[in-house]
């Protein structure tokens, strides 16, 4: 099955897909009427008790496509965790745990949530208390097996979002522990941006005839996006992104490295930008202080590395500012559909220092993106608009032509 819209599909209610009435209930009290296309194709198979694959982005209602089947099919006041929903951060882990616990309550059912960076005896009080369904990081999870505070004698559905994120950093090994412990028979449910590699394996060892849903999005996107690549002198490079952000309502600004957030941040702020850090390194309190003021928009800016914003989804992002360019194609369109979501157009600026011209170039072409970059000062009038001008486009034909002579010339 495949799904090619991200708008929600008026001629289809939740009721009609199969959902508990006291959930649909639940859902018209936020104001959802109907579903959107990801939901419309996972929920009645994840219903049937059917594994089943789902490939979609961040931002395309995926936590509802596999949590409200998933809540409907558990046991109210079973005592023990019946269902297991594995997330590569600790971020995710509370959003999707806030995004499902209104109908689990519907339905009588507890979510915990288990993290770490917090108490590790505040989660095993809310293991106690009965929680039906766990939304967890696999480290503390394994944490917790191995104190004895979580078993898994009683889960009959285990849920990994975000694999190709959890792929990335390094989770897997701890993740096929994890599904290793659960008993046979239970029902699987994997979501991811992509399913190459190490997932497509995973796919096939783990899911067992899987129902496959896909949600084909990442196109939309990267049409909706403006992009603007503007070579800065180092020196200056605070200066410009301080300028870009002011002209957006919400900006998010990706650098590689903790220190790397702290410091941008600081000099953001310097120049008169109200902005915050969000980075591995920071306590979790802090952290879900940030989240929540860039959420609800009391804060503007938003300085994040990779790690700290995978699995995010951020609502209403106006410009993603690549402050250090990503090494890779892949890294750079994940980072840059953070904006132009839901049918919204989003602004992409990339900062590019001069010695970095020639990588830049090479993600670009990747990317397939033909922008030339325009060399510019932080007293640009331009950057207070980034959407009222439009570089000059590169002739991709012309220049691969070009290549392909040098190389003949070379032999």
């Amino acid at each position: 099955m495949v799904a090619t819209s991200q708008q929600p599909l008026t001629d289809v209610t939740f009721a009609s897909l199969g959902l508990d009435e006291r959930i649909v209930s639940a859902l018209a009290e936020q104001g959802i009427e109907h579903p959107f296309p990801i939901q419309a194709d996972a929920i009645p198979p994840v219903l049937e008790g059917r594994d089943l694959c789902g490939k979609a982005k961040t931002g395309s209602g995926k936590t509802f496509a596999f949590g409200l089947p998933t809540l409907q099919r558990l046991v109210a006041g079973g005592g023990t965790p019946q269902a297991l929903v594995l997330v590569p951060t600790r971020e995710l882990c509370v959003q999707v745990a806030a995004e499902l616990r209104p109908f689990a309550k519907a339905l009588g059912l507890f979510v915990a949530e288990v993290y770490g960076g917090v108490s590790i005896g505040n989660q095993i009080d809310q293991l106690n208390r009965g929680a039906e369904i766990v939304v967890a990081t696999p480290g503390r999870l394994i944490d917790l097996q191995d104190r004895g505070a979580i078993r898994y004698d009683h889960v009959g559905v285990v849920i990994l979002d975000e694999a190709d994120q959890m792929s990335d950093m390094g989770f897997m090994p701890q993740t096929e522990y994890i599904w290793r412990q659960v008993p046979d028979g239970h029902q699987s449910l994997l979501f991811s941006a992509t399913l190459d590699g190490g997932i497509d394996h995973l796919v096939n060892r783990r899911l067992t005839d899987p129902v496959f849903s896909e949600v084909a999005s990442e196109s939309v996107s990267i049409e909706q996006m403006e992009h603007r690549f503007l070579l800065v002198h180092y020196r200056d490079k605070p200066k410009v992104a301080a300028r870009v952000t002011k002209s957006a309502e919400k900006s998010l600004v990706f650098v590689h490295t903790k220190y790397g957030c702290d410091r941008v941040a600081d000099e953001l702020r310097a120049e008169g930008v109200e902005a915050a850090a969000i980075h591995g390194g920071l306590p979790q309190v802090k952290r879900q202080r940030v989240m929540e003021r860039f959420s609800d928009g009391r804060l503007p800016v938003l300085v994040a590395t990779n790690v700290a914003a995978r699995g995010l989804d951020i609502d209403d992002v106006d410009l993603v500012v690549h402050y250090d360019p990503p090494a890779d194609a892949k890294t750079f369109l994940h980072r840059s559909g953070r904006t132009a979501r839901a049918g919204r157009p989003g602004m992409v600026a990339t900062l590019i220092e001069w010695d970095q011209e020639i990588p830049v170039r090479t993600l670009q072409n990747e990317a397939g993106l033909d922008h030339e970059m325009t060399k510019i000062y932080s007293n640009d009038d331009r950057l207070d608009d980034l959407w009222s001008w439009d570089p000059p486009r590169r002739d991709l034909d012309a220049e691969r032509a070009a290549r392909r002579k040098a190389r003949k010339g070379r032999r």
